[in-house]
């Protein structure tokens, strides 16, 4: 007898093989139905799906005016797209992060989300889209499926066995995933709160011909993020003798999309991650690659965009204070997260800061029957992302 994850794994590739047929190239959409008795059971029982309703926030007098209110498209041009990793153990802070983007944005119900969902999460695409529908019931959004086999091979190990999580990387293949229609995009970790006006920071020019833009911060050791052995190399060093890099944190991006495609950013970036897999050149997960392809050529935006490392130290899990000046977007990177301390009884000062943000409840606020009679998930919502590699 199959042991019990053995055989879920097989009943899922199973699945997967009558929902993509072989040589499928694309993205190819789900079935409309309502959620079913089995998710919506799911839904109601799991630890990680309680979250109340959030605030309807509407658009005032001053916003874009959609071209289609009955059904919002995402190649609509008065949008501002955001896309986001969604995930069972990181969704509480996504949630957080979504009801912060609307709460403060001048025109919230001109933005988009576009949630990236691992393929083999404990939570199922479709119990993720219900969720998020029923806790933001006028959300524009759609979830796609990352096929992790895009990028399992190219992983390497890390100083921290979550960032080897290849969901991780999904934010290397969003010119693959996003439609062509999608031109530019706002890339946010889902430890992140929002505390300014998202249309801000939408609206910032990427200036010649850069492909990104986000805060720097040169003062920090470029040299720590690689390894000796590439420094003592002068052929791949070299890479950084034509510009000045600087360090930048990948969790918050305003992408160029047209210029990504373009140049094929998403090859030069598995190209590095190739030769790491070959002969060790840095330590940390997704963003040497991205340094190495980017630092020294990205459009400086204020630092108020990104008050990163609040999660704090990654060895000592030590709590961090503010940068000085102000701030538009706190960011809970590093090794500690606010939901986790919250829970624990042990916070950092700054998680209280999250937590108004917080839309999780105890389960006694929900039952099984109350998701049985949400509406259905409608097939332009929920997208399956099919290979694009021939």
């Amino acid at each position: 007898m199959l042991p019990f994850r053995l055989y879920a794994a097989v009943l899922f590739v199973l699945s997967i093989s009558l929902l993509f047929p072989p040589f499928c190239i694309g993205i190819r959409s789900f079935p409309t139905r309502a959620i079913d008795a089995g998710d919506a059971f799911e839904l109601a029982s799991a630890a990680w799906a309680r979250f109340s309703e959030a605030p309807d926030y509407r658009n005032g007098a001053d916003c874009a005016v959609s071209m289609n209110k009955e059904m919002v498209s995402s190649c609509d041009p008065s949008l501002v797209h955001i896309a986001m990793t969604l995930d069972s153990e990181y969704l509480r802070g996504s949630v957080a992060a979504v009801h912060s983007v609307l709460k403060h944005a001048s025109c919230p119900e001109n933005v988009f989300f576009h949630f990236i969902a691992a393929e083999f999460d404990p939570a199922s695409p479709r119990v993720l889209t219900q969720l998020v529908r029923s806790t933001f019931p006028s959300l524009n959004f759609k979830v796609y499926i990352f096929r992790e086999d895009t990028v399992i091979n190219l992983i390497s190990s890390s100083i921290r066995q979550a960032l080897e999580n290849p969901l991780n990387y999904a934010r290397n293949y969003l010119g693959d995933i996003l439609g062509r229609c999608v031109d530019r995009v706002i890339y946010l970790d889902s430890d992140v709160l929002v505390v300014d006006d998202i249309h801000k920071l939408w609206n910032i020019s990427l200036s010649g011909s850069r492909v990104i833009g986000a805060p720097e911060y040169c003062h920090a050791n470029f040299t720590k993020y690689f390894t000796d052995g590439f420094w003592s190399d002068p052929v791949l060093s070299r890479v950084f003798s034509s510009r000045r890099p600087c360090y930048f944190n990948t969790g918050v991006m305003v992408m160029d999309l047209v210029r990504w495609r373009q140049g094929n950013y998403r090859k030069r970036i598995e190209n590095w991650m190739e030769l790491q897999r070959k002969r060790r050149i840095y330590d940390l997960g997704s963003l040497p690659p991205f340094l190495l392809v980017f630092a020294g050529n990205v459009e400086a935006i204020d630092h108020r965009w990104n008050q990163h490392g609040l999660g704090g130290d990654n060895v000592r899990g030590s709590c961090r204070s503010l940068h000085p000046g102000p701030v538009s977007l706190l960011h809970w990177s590093g090794k500690g997260k606010p939901w986790v301390r919250l829970e624990s009884k042990n916070p950092c000062p700054l998680d209280h800061l999250w937590e108004p943000y917080d839309l999780y409840k105890p389960l006694r606020h929900h039952n099984a029957e109350k998701f049985q009679a949400l509406s259905p998930i409608s097939a332009s919502t929920l997208i399956g992302f099919s290979s694009y590699l021939s």
